[in-house]
């Protein structure tokens, strides 16, 4: 569970990796990062970072980019966030697919649904 103090320390470094994650992704149109959620450990040393990417089917490249430059991150996470933390967590950020997860069931349910319809109609006499 979760305490009071990594709560809101989650919701700071969401709302300015939110922040970072839209100024870099301006130049390049077409692409939206947005950070879902962020977990921080007990200790306030690692944060983890669930990022949802579209078009998902850039998005494992557009992630490998992220991780490979997660110190130019946390550089600038650390300029912004200097006065509310002393110590900015090492940064880690992980996909979140569970839109493509929700889309998947939704088209499942649709299918499923289509199937059933066939079943209800009274036979032609």
């Amino acid at each position: 569970m979760e305490t009071t103090r990594q709560q809101k320390i989650s919701r700071l470094i969401q709302k300015e990796l939110s922040d970072i994650f839209q100024r870099q992704t301006q130049g390049t149109h077409g692409v939206l990062v947005s950070v879902s959620a962020v977990r921080i450990s007990p200790d306030l040393s690692i944060a983890r970072g669930y990022l949802s990417i579209f078009p998902s089917e850039k998005a494992q490249e557009i992630l490998q980019n992220i991780n490979a430059n997660a110190r130019q991150v946390r550089y600038e996470l650390g300029t912004r966030v200097r006065h509310q933390l002393r110590i900015i967590p090492e940064l880690k950020f992980f996909l979140d697919d569970s839109l493509d997860y929700l889309d998947h069931i939704d088209s499942l349910l649709k299918r499923t649904e289509g199937e059933g319809d066939n079943d209800d109609k009274p036979a032609a006499e």
